[in-house]
């Protein structure tokens, strides 16, 4: 199969130019050319689209591991987000039915979506049905736009239009900031689909059960559970070696926990570390450091510190478990005391 590569430069700068790919699936290279303007992007005013060309489909640089029967996952470094990664740090999956594939997450920048395309490809040429978003945050959620050019239809929680639109300019600074040139095309997904309470997809003698959560570690929290081999993609509901993020209710996280062995997952695939953990061992560590930030926070209010006392005092102990803890854990004492403090 044929695909399209083309130069996308900055506007009036010719030398920051990087190569970007168009999901065209052509069998030859005239059916690319004619397939080109019905998918390739807006790329916008800053942004110059140049020198399109046929090639053969390239290999991926993303390395995917058949978990289960049909589930292949790849995972995601366990580092910030950088030039050097260009936004890979968060699993990513796809899952693949008797007619069709769904991708579950699709990275942090374009780039990666693009090889997550290409890696699925090395494996089915079935069609691309479904692009389900597991949350909001940015580093699951950028590559998706290059699987919905490929005909995928992008679902996600209910409340996800709403948290994407609202953080879509400051995600997109930081990111771009981060990133660098790499992040260039890079744009957030609309999804087609949201799901309020729960959804079943069908792929074919293959279905997925996607479950909205409750307001946990983002307000827009959705699991993914393939039937067929009991394997629950939880996105960022679980973390593994990654110190987790806390951007919703630590109250709400922990019931979530609590819930999510129903229907009774084989394993789980975490939204960062792994990529494989079993049940329920493998939310262990991640629970005993949410019920640790919540007991100790709330000694902390308890005993009239303040939140920067807090922020200095609550939870260090646990920093040789995890990794990036000292990005990460500052936020989590905030927003645990911001929440705590009203109880």
């Amino acid at each position: 199969m044929f695909e399209i590569l083309l130069s996308l430069c900055l506007a009036g700068a010719p030398e920051s130019c990087t190569e970007r790919l168009v999901p065209v699936a052509a069998p030859d290279c005239p059916a690319a050319f004619a397939r080109l303007p019905d998918v390739a992007p807006d790329w916008g005013a800053d942004h110059v689209a140049r020198d399109p060309r046929c090639v053969e489909r390239p290999g991926s640089d993303l390395e995917f591991t058949e978990i289960a029967p049909g589930v292949h996952v790849h995972r995601g470094q366990v580092a910030d987000v950088g030039p050097d990664n260009l936004g890979d740090v968060a699993n990513i999956g796809f899952v693949i039915g008797r007619d069709s594939v769904a991708v579950i997450d699709a990275g942090g920048s374009r780039a990666v979506g693009e090889q997550v395309y290409l890696a699925l490809r090395s494996v089915t040429d079935k069609p691309i049905s479904h692009m389900i978003l597991t949350h909001m945050h940015p580093d699951h959620v950028y590559g998706a736009p290059v699987l919905a050019e490929a005909g995928a239809e992008i679902w996600g929680h209910a409340k996800l239009p709403q948290a994407l639109a609202a953080r879509a300019q400051s995600y997109g600074e930081s990111y771009g900031r981060l990133i660098g040139p790499g992040f260039a095309g890079s744009g957030l997904p609309v999804p087609a689909r949201t799901v309020e309470d729960s959804a079943r997809i069908d792929l074919g003698g293959r279905e997925l059960l996607l479950v909205a959560r409750p307001t946990a570690h983002s307000e827009s929290d959705l699991t993914v559970y393939d039937v067929a081999t009991r394997t629950l993609f939880t996105g960022d509901l679980v973390f593994d070696e990654h110190s987790p993020a806390l951007d919703g209710s630590l109250r709400g996280w922990l019931d979530v926990l609590a819930a999510l062995g129903d229907p009774m997952p084989a394993r789980l695939v975490p939204g960062h570390g792994g990529p494989v953990l079993d049940w329920p061992a493998g939310i262990a560590a991640l629970r005993g450091y949410l019920v640790m930030l919540r007991d100790e926070t709330r000694a902390a209010i308890e005993a009239g510190l303040r939140l920067g006392e807090a922020v200095d005092r609550v939870g260090w102990s646990a920093a040789p478990g995890w990794a990036l803890f000292d990005l990460y854990h500052p936020r989590n004492v905030t927003a645990a005391f911001t929440e705590l403090e009203w109880e």
